[in-house]
């Protein structure tokens, strides 16, 4: 499995969004893909697996369908509070050739599908409390697969000029209507070095800033 796609491979991604205006969503979504280096990080991160994999707030599927373009054949289900995100997702399907790809709508905080294999969160962990989130990373950490990954992407909380910029950003996109909710806490490394730890998994922290200003850290905790 390859991690980064070609350009013909993301156009085909975009070409199945019809959300909003078509125009305006494929544009969004082909900036998002070549831009935001997550997806390329979970594709490498993923390199090798054959286990499925359980996305949690999955918005409108763009990491299942990434990771079919790069390559990866397992089941990939994936898991959002948006049932409008949810639908869009199915209709991409719909109109796809591709395989093995579910959408489901869920309030993580009323738990989470079953799976045994790889567990992805992406950007939402902010929007819980501190007792929503280890209630959450221990719900993911339970239905991770020997040899299996939970991989999340996340802003840390710390002291640095990057946080306070990422803050910031967030309370902008609250504030224009870009996202719905606000941030409620944003989480730290022990908490994921606890919290993980204590589930059997062995946890790696690592910067992914790409070329944004932001705070933003991949954290990939594994069952050995």
């Amino acid at each position: 499995m390859k991690a980064h796609v070609s350009s013909q491979s993301l156009w085909r991604i975009a070409r199945l969004c019809t959300i909003r205006s078509q125009r305006w969503e494929r544009c969004y979504t082909i900036m998002k893909l070549r831009s935001d280096p997550v997806y390329a990080a979970v594709a490498e991160a993923l390199a090798g697996s054959s286990l499925p994999v359980l996305d949690i707030g999955c918005g409108i599927g763009l990491l299942a369908f990434y990771l079919r373009e790069a390559g990866y054949k397992a089941d990939i289900s994936g898991f959002d509070y948006d049932p409008k995100k949810i639908a869009c997702a199915q209709s991409m399907v719909a109109r796809s050739d591709y395989r093995g790809l579910s959408f489901v709508t869920g309030d993580a905080r009323q738990g989470l599908p079953e799976c045994s294999g790889h567990v992805v969160i992406l950007d939402i962990l902010q929007f819980f409390t501190p007792q929503e989130q280890s209630a959450l990373l221990g719900a993911a950490a339970s239905r991770v697969a020997p040899g299996g990954r939970l991989i999340i992407r996340t802003c840390l909380r710390d002291d640095s000029r990057r946080f306070r910029i990422t803050v910031a950003g967030d309370w902008l996109a609250k504030l224009t209507f870009w996202m719905k909710a606000s941030p409620v806490c944003y989480p730290d490394r022990a908490l994921f070095e606890s919290v993980l730890g204590a589930a059997g998994l062995r946890v790696r922290l690592q910067p992914l800033w790409g070329g944004t200003p932001f705070n933003n850290h991949l954290i990939v905790a594994e069952r050995e």
